[in-house]
């Protein structure tokens, strides 16, 4: 008498034999880095004990669907989406999930339009990527796939966001000048309405007041261009020449910055440290001196972004609200600690 085939094991048969959550599990099998070495091996233990690799994952995931998610932008110029879209391109896998990329180009009717097409293509899910980090609309609740907002978040606490920690980016700046033996720092910045520009100061504030400082002068705040990196350089050096560091709120604003100092006859980083912002590898590492700068970790935001999706594929309650994401410091030649 033919017996049934013996059940395929699921993620939820591998999380109880492992002892772990089921989105424990989902992450360690998917290579995420954010789960301890020795509950890494117990999951992928487990697995093996069950027949169900990380491969089989990937095909139980797509079981049924069309292996496409739709990746919904409105960066114009790609300085954002693309490094996210390069990370949640190397969670997805070659050949495992194809993304369809959509520029709303900024507007909202356009922006409905793609949506409808993503979802007439029967998308598995979609991630939505602003170009800048003040909330944005919601999508809504009622779409028949789940959504993940990467570095604009949505205004509505019910969705997931995943956006940098740019108050800890500006803190940990004026950190590392204040190490760097800096006690007269001042600041430039971009358009003083974007979120980003508010709270990179906070966070740069709070290191100051942590130690017993505060900016010398106003911070100075226009545009996110060279050009104003300049000019504000030169107003601020002419105000206060005894200035040693200028924490900028972006790299092009650097840039600007250390084209004014190299005018003024001022050494960087003898004379003058300058931080920048965003680790725009274009610019920072082709910078004279090479640019010190933050970095948002846009490829890790991509790659968590990817997993959300997974997850929520998977069935896994991947949660709502915003969560900011770490940055990290990149040193480089434009800022040295003093002898």
């Amino acid at each position: 008498m033919p017996t049934e085939p013996a059940r395929a094991a699921t993620l939820s048969d591998v999380a109880r034999r492992a002892g772990v959550s089921m989105a424990t599990a989902s992450k360690a099998l998917n290579g995420r880095g954010d789960v301890a070495p020795a509950t890494r091996k117990r999951v992928m233990s487990a697995a093996e004990e069950l027949s169900f690799t990380p491969n089989a994952m990937a095909r139980g995931l797509l079981a049924g669907r069309t292996g496409t998610v739709g990746l919904l932008t409105s960066d114009l110029e790609g300085r954002f989406v693309i490094p996210i879209l390069m990370g949640a391109e190397d969670a997805f896998g070659a050949g495992q999930v194809n993304v369809f990329l959509c520029d709303a180009r900024g507007d909202a009717i356009r922006e409905q339009h793609h949506l409808r097409a993503l979802l007439s293509r029967r998308v598995d899910g979609i991630i939505v990527v602003g170009r800048q980090t003040d909330a944005r609309p919601s999508l809504g609740q009622e779409l028949p796939v789940p959504v993940v907002y990467a570095y604009s978040p949505s205004d509505d606490p019910r969705d997931l966001s995943l956006t940098p920690d740019n108050y800890s980016g500006g803190r940990l700046a004026v950190e590392h000048l204040l190490a760097c033996g800096r006690t007269r720092i001042g600041h430039i910045s971009g358009d003083p309405t974007y979120a980003a520009a508010q709270d990179r100061l906070a966070g740069a504030r709070a290191a100051l007041a942590a130690a017993g400082s505060d900016f010398v002068g106003e911070p100075m705040f226009a545009e996110w261009s060279e050009n104003w990196g300049r000019d504000a350089a030169a107003m601020l050096l002419d105000r206060h020449p005894e200035v040693d560091a200028i924490f900028c709120g972006s790299d092009q604003i650097a840039r600007g910055v250390l084209d004014t100092a190299r005018d003024l006859g001022r050494d960087v980083p003898g004379d003058l440290a300058v931080i920048g912002y965003d680790n725009w590898e274009l610019l920072a590492a082709s910078a004279r001196p090479p640019l010190t700068s933050i970095d948002a970790n846009l490829q890790q935001l991509g790659r968590q972004a990817a997993q959300r999706i997974f997850d929520a594929i998977d069935g896994v309650d991947v949660g709502n609200g915003i969560h900011q994401l770490p940055v990290r410091l990149i040193i480089r030649g434009s800022t040295i600690a003093r002898r």
